[in-house]
């Protein structure tokens, strides 16, 4: 049965089910018997029009949606945004909940909120706290509530601090994903909250026990579908619908592989995806370039709360389309000429840059994979299938479509001469100004001879270097400033990578500016 009414030394905050003291129990040895049904906790009224509510599937393969009677989260995909993308894995983070459930509510990568695993080492939920202990911080009048039958959710911090109420229970999930509903769908039609975070693992645990490619798997799906279904419904039998803007967002924490089980690098492990529907979210979209990051940043966004940049957020809303170039790309993308690895269905490369850009392969070496030589433009689908567990999964920044040298893949099929290839940017604008400012984001890994280089061109001159790479970086944001030299009108930038069956360079999200 839940404890009720425990208090957290906060007035406004209500505790059923502590797992604190379900955990102290079944360290005890005493069994911990799921709760049959739970009262409604009360929470304060809510003060805005703008309300979300956060709906978590632990382990939901997103590619076995289709196949399930999933009624409720199809007509979600055919009215909302649908946005699917692949996590990182280890060194960075196992395929883990842990590490999942921490990049979801934090709204940053692991590198950040540095959790690794499910034993929450090295934690760092004070710097990058969830949404809810964020939105309790600078909007302390939002009513606030969060359900979850995986304790460890509460008990390491993950995403219920912040909420003015919570129901927490053991992990039985069969049992517990109702009481949740019921309870949620009680809040929904008879209280005003505003954000809400609700927790099902009924698709996690029949993934372990019988796999993702199981009709056990699709059942788990259908009654989750049907719980989310639930809590809609109540949302819009609530008397006040009508003058309120609800969004609502699913997500999931990682996948499973067929045979059941994740925390490793395979693709069907790494499966995430983002959907959400609400004011400003177009129906039926398919954004190339969501990534798991973006449902705290589209919380906040759907609140109207401008993210203050201290709070070091990765993600962005998710209907904030993407203005990258590269991203422009994907309609022309193509499937593989030599990488046997890649599913033949899977298409994710080009050699043509997009409009004003350029690639300079003129000193580049003859042969090799052909999908390589020189620089190119890929997708994470794509790219990370070539060979597992060489990192290329932590490109966690980089989004949709993205620039890469690879000279480790090109030196895969026989080769003669050395990689050395040049992506060059169009030429901007620096008329009457003092300094332009190159952003984009990188993903280095240094071996051996390689080279890296930033160089900047005034004017179409001489390239000059402006940065060079001799070690190690991990998808991170970069910004180099030049001074303009006088009487210079452009600029353009250029990257160019040399190396020799080494390792590989990726670019992203470039911007140029001058001031």
């Amino acid at each position: 049965m839940p404890i009720t009414g425990m208090s957290t030394g906060m007035s406004r905050r209500t505790v059923l089910a502590a797992a604190g003291a379900t955990a102290a129990l079944a360290a005890a040895g005493t069994a911990v018997a799921p709760a049959a049904h739970a009262a409604a906790p009360t929470l304060p009224n809510g003060t805005s029009k703008d309300k979300v509510l956060v709906v978590g599937m632990d382990g939901l393969r997103h590619d076995r949606i289709d196949a399930a009677d999933a009624p409720t989260l199809k007509s979600m995909m055919a009215n909302g945004t649908y946005g699917l993308s692949l996590l990182y894995a280890n060194p960075m983070a196992a395929t883990s909940s842990g590490p999942g459930w921490s990049t979801i509510s934090t709204g940053v990568w692991p590198d950040k909120h540095g959790v690794k695993d499910n034993t929450f080492a090295g934690k760092n939920y004070a710097t990058y706290p969830g949404f809810l202990a964020r939105l309790h911080q600078v909007r302390p009048g939002l009513s606030l509530f969060a359900a979850v039958d995986w304790p460890e959710l509460d008990t390491h911090g993950t995403v219920t601090p912040g909420a003015d109420a919570k129901l927490v229970y053991d992990n039985n999930y069969a049992v517990n994903d109702k009481v949740i509903t019921d309870a949620t769908e009680s809040i929904l039609r008879n209280q005003n909250p505003d954000v809400l975070f609700v927790y099902f693992g009924e698709t996690d645990e029949m993934g372990h026990s019988y796999g993702a490619a199981s009709q056990k798997y699709l059942d788990a799906i259908a009654v989750q579908d049907g719980y989310l279904g639930r809590l809609l419904a109540a949302i819009k039998a609530r008397p006040s619908y009508a003058s309120e803007r609800w969004t609502v967002i699913v997500t999931t924490d990682h996948g499973h592989t067929d045979g059941g089980g994740h925390g490793g690098s395979a693709i069907e492990e790494r499966r995430t995806f983002v959907l959400a529907q609400g004011p400003g979210i177009a129906a039926g979209a398919r954004p190339i370039d969501t990534r798991l990051v973006d449902v705290a940043a589209t919380v906040f966004h759907q609140l109207g709360i401008t993210p203050d940049p201290s709070w070091g957020l990765d993600g962005k809303p998710v209907q904030q389309r993407s203005t990258d170039p590269f991203d422009a790309l994907h309609p022309s993308l193509t499937g593989r000429v030599d990488e046997t690895g890649i599913p033949a269905g899977v298409l994710g490369f080009t050699h043509t840059a997009p409009g004003g850009w350029s690639v300079i392969n003129n000193a580049m070496g003859t042969g090799g994979m052909t999908e390589w030589r020189g620089w190119a433009f890929a997708t994470d689908e794509f790219w990370s299938r070539t060979q597992r567990d060489q990192s290329r999964e932590l490109n966690v920044r980089s989004r949709g479509v993205f620039a890469v040298a690879d000279s480790d893949e090109w030196a895969d099929k026989s080769f003669s001469g050395t990689y050395d290839s040049t992506l060059v940017t169009p030429a901007y604008s620096v008329s009457g100004k003092t300094r332009a400012t190159l952003d984009f984001t990188t993903f280095y890994r240094q071996e051996g001879s390689q080279t890296a280089q930033v160089l900047a061109s005034f004017n179409g001159g001489t390239p000059t270097v402006v940065k060079s790479y001799t070690s190690d970086v991990v998808s991170q944001p970069q910004s180099l400033t030049v001074n303009v030299p006088a009487g210079a009108s452009s600029v353009s930038f250029r990257f160019r990578y040399t190396g020799s069956n080494n390792w590989y360079w990726v670019i992203d999200g470039v911007k140029v500016t001058a001031s």
